[in-house]
């Protein structure tokens, strides 16, 4: 965990009835069939969001967001209600079975964040989808990231000389207990949508599309409270399963020239020109341990992570968005020196340098075999310099007091591939200079 997170987006379409807009959509699709109407989900993709006019819908179902651009989406794009992660195994044995995956998840991507009618085919034949949304996607705020793993860039490609200079495997830091069934991948997706049945949706499709080039290696999905804007404009960060806001001190997503700087590599520091755009993602999957946290004193669990629970403000007090004033109390009498957010973020000079843009989502798997809950944080993040951001700022918490209450057990290192123009599909940069 991390003091910087994802400042949630005001959403207000968190009461949607998905159960009778599902059934809309069925209706829907029924009468489309009697009438014998039938598009491709190729020359589907390119267009704008189906219109559904026998269902009940909404502006949530049919909220989108451009796929083409400099940058892909889903990374400072508004962080919706729902996320996943999905590592993958590449199955394809040479560069044109790579080329033709990279094509296909970009048209399957393409479809499914912008929408559009499903093929109709002869019912003695697999439908051409699982139909968990009916005959008619709609985007339903979907984003789709893509993004490559370290072992893509071994000898089965030709990609080893154009590897981005950080991207590595994900090693254990000391209060790691890393599952390698939950760690690594040649590659991953992010999911990010307004319902779960949207992201489990595109999920499925993608896997009905890539027999014998792609095999899911673990999964994990998450969700997260969309907090609507209070009266004068301002946003509460939604809470962890630690009971502690989440996102305060978060990078504004929307300040473009401080994500040129975060998030996005530039081609400097030795970074393959292909790579300029992309950006390093660092996943993790971070149990919380809840019941040990739930029997802690209020002032200790406030004193391991430097904040007031219930307003998230400073411990100096004020409001959450108030800004911790760590030079006024060198010696950690009000903020503890061993806090969680004054050793990820100590605002010192020079400290800027690493900051990360997070966009974790809470998470809960059920109980272990000891009775115990299994929930915690699925910690997403994105930055320019691996090094420099992540991996520094988990050096900095190696040994904090917090790490009694949680265990990294899984996650990897990825680089997300650079944004594309009509026409072109994610990855061909990469295969071109190599």
């Amino acid at each position: 965990m991390s003091e910087q997170d994802d400042i949630p987006f005001g959403c207000p379409f968190g009461g949607l009835n998905r159960r009778r807009f599902l059934q809309g959509l069925g209706a829907a699709g029924l009468g489309a069939a009697a009438a014998g109407l039938s598009t491709s989900a190729s020359a589907s993709a390119s267009a704008k969001t189906a219109e559904v006019t026998d269902a009940p819908s909404s502006s949530a179902t049919r909220q989108s967001h451009p796929f083409f651009g400099v940058h892909q989406q889903g990374i400072t794009t508004p962080r919706p209600a729902v996320g996943m992660i999905a590592s993958f195994d590449v199955l394809a044995r040479d560069r044109a079975g790579l080329e033709r995956l990279l094509r296909t998840l970009t048209e399957r991507i393409v479809f499914l964040t912008q929408g559009g009618s499903v093929e109709q085919r002869d019912a003695r034949f697999p439908p051409a989808d699982s139909g968990i949304l009916g005959p008619s996607i709609e985007p339903d705020a979907l984003t789709i990231t893509l993004s490559v793993g370290a072992s893509l860039f071994d000898q089965r490609f030709g990609l080893a000389a154009v590897k981005p200079r950080q991207l590595q495997r994900m090693t254990e830091f000391p209060n790691d207990a890393l599952d390698a069934a939950r760690c690594h991948g040649d590659l991953s997706l992010q999911f990010c949508a307004n319902t779960e049945g949207t992201s489990i949706h595109a999920l499925r499709d993608i896997i009905k599309n890539t027999p014998g080039l792609l095999m899911l290696r673990w999964k994990q999905e998450g969700t997260v409270p969309v907090m609507a804007p209070r009266a004068d404009g301002s946003t509460e960060s939604a809470r962890n399963y630690l009971g502690f806001r989440d996102g305060t001190a978060n990078p504004q997503a929307d300040d473009r020239q401080l994500m040129q700087k975060v998030v996005w590599v530039d081609g400097s520091e030795g970074e393959p020109a292909w790579a300029s755009n992309g950006s390093y993602q660092a996943v993790r999957i971070i149990r919380n341990f809840v019941e040990r946290w739930d029997r802690t004193p209020l002032q200790e669990q406030e004193a391991i992570f430097g904040r007031r629970r219930d307003s998230g403000s400073p411990m100096a007090g004020g409001v959450e968005h108030d800004e911790p004033q760590f030079a006024h109390d060198p010696q950690g009498e009000v903020t503890p020196l061993d806090s969680h957010i004054r050793l990820a973020n100590p605002r010192t000079p020079g400290s800027e340098r690493n900051l990360i843009l997070r966009r974790p989502f809470n998470y809960s798997n059920g109980v272990e075999a000891n009775g115990q809950l299994d929930m915690g944080l699925l910690f997403i993040a994105y930055q320019a310099d691996l090094q420099a951001g992540f991996i520094t700022v988990q050096q900095r918490l190696d040994g904090e007091p917090l790490e009694e209450y949680i265990k990294p057990v899984g996650g990897g290192y990825f680089f997300t591939l650079p944004g594309i123009q009509t026409g072109d599909f994610l990855g061909s940069s990469m295969l071109a200079a190599s």
